[in-house]
């Protein structure tokens, strides 16, 4: 996903993630997009602090496919199968 395909489905209240399930994009109430991981609440900026460049790579955005996902952070692999998830 592009940076812009990212900030469109987050506004579009699509949820999407960044390399596995436990990593989720979302949009503060100051207009920031940010990566949270879920487990600890932990935060770090989508784009570098020009705003210009992903912090991480396009093939490891992906929008949610199930309701499964969002009740097992971090257990479902990436679309490419190399998820950092838990033991299934």
């Amino acid at each position: 996903m592009t940076l812009e395909d990212i900030k469109a489905a987050v506004d579009a209240g699509q949820t999407v993630h960044w390399a596995n399930t436990g990593y989720v994009v979302h949009k503060d109430r100051l207009g920031q997009y940010l990566i949270t991981y879920l487990p600890n609440g932990s935060c770090i900026g989508l784009t570098d602090r020009g705003g210009h460049q992903l912090n991480g790579k396009e093939a490891k955005f992906f929008i949610a496919r199930s309701k499964d996902s969002a009740e097992n952070p971090g257990r479902q692999s990436r679309p490419d199968g190399q998820g950092r998830g838990g033991a299934h």
